[in-house]
């Protein structure tokens, strides 16, 4: 299992358009401990001699089987692609409805013939749509797509591997995280999603003890006294797990990881908010960086 992240960014991505902030500006113009890291992580330096985060998305292949499944389709699809040069998905998995996630899909577009996406079958009462069915019916001029709707909790297979999605906690909407099993080698990528780190008990076994885990960590704890909610689920230091209700702090993500018992950790979803002497620190991953379990 070979698992590229091509997008490590949250919603506006890192450097972000029109933003001259320290750590917009060190991403475009890093220092050469940032470089070194970044090639030591076999993440991609870009023409201009910056680092990234565009906006998220998970490539995972299969050896065995010479086959692709694309987990979530970022905006930057094009370019991720272009730039890493991946084999376009045989299969794909969306996590949920926010445009990060999934407004890449309609650059499938003329580059496939027969795409299968699978995507949670629960209703959201926000929407009165499972994420399968938004999907189908924002989608509904591309042929070659055919949506699988899956039951959270039921594995299946893909791509020859197993799957199975797990709810999370991102409100208002439903979103899922999901464990990649390889059968036939015991390898296992598991995602958290997007999600506060009040996860289910249930949805914490399917994803422990994977070889890797990418962990939603937005910002680090110290930032939350900026957010109008503040920070939730403190440890017993009293340092928030989660900033505000929807996303995991770098502190909660990685209190996750250890909850999982995971292997190793990478820290996705990241907002430029970091403050720039932190923002390139390990485990904080970078695109490009590529991981055989």
């Amino acid at each position: 299992m070979q698992v590229t992240l091509l997008g490590t960014g949250d919603t506006t991505g890192t450097p972000t358009v029109g933003c001259d902030c320290d750590t917009c500006q060190a991403a475009r113009d890093p220092e050469e401990g940032v470089l070194q890291r970044a090639r030591e992580q076999g993440a991609t330096i870009t023409a201009g001699g910056g680092v990234e985060r565009t906006r998220f998305s998970v490539h995972v292949h299969n050896e065995r089987t010479d086959e692709s499944l694309l987990i979530d389709f970022s905006p930057d699809f094009r370019q991720q692609f272009l730039r890493e040069d991946v084999p376009l998905p045989d299969e794909a998995i969306i996590t949920h409805i926010h445009f990060d996630h999934l407004d890449g899909l309609g650059n499938c577009f003329r580059l496939v013939d027969d795409l299968t996406v699978h995507a949670a079958d629960e209703t959201d009462p926000e929407t009165d749509k499972s994420v399968a069915e938004t999907v189908e019916s924002d989608y509904y001029y591309l042929d070659q797509i055919g949506v699988t709707p899956q039951t959270p909790f039921e594995p299946f297979e893909t791509c020859g591997f197993e799957v199975t999605l797990v709810p999370v906690d991102h409100p208002p909407l439903l979103c899922y995280g999901l464990a990649v099993e390889d059968p036939e080698t015991g390898a296992k990528l598991s995602l958290s999603g997007d999600t506060s780190y009040g996860l289910s008990e249930q949805s914490r076994e399917v994803l422990s003890d994977p070889d890797l885990l990418l962990a939603d960590g937005i910002v680090p704890a110290h930032l939350c006294e900026y957010h109008p909610m503040g920070g939730t689920h403190h440890d017993d230091e009293g340092v928030p797990r989660t900033f505000g209700t929807k996303h995991m702090t770098r502190e909660g993500a990685l209190a996750l990881a250890e909850d999982l018992n995971a292997e190793q950790t990478r820290i996705v979803h990241i907002a430029h908010y970091y403050p720039a002497e932190e923002a390139f620190e390990q485990p904080l991953a970078l695109d490009g960086e590529r991981y055989d379990l």
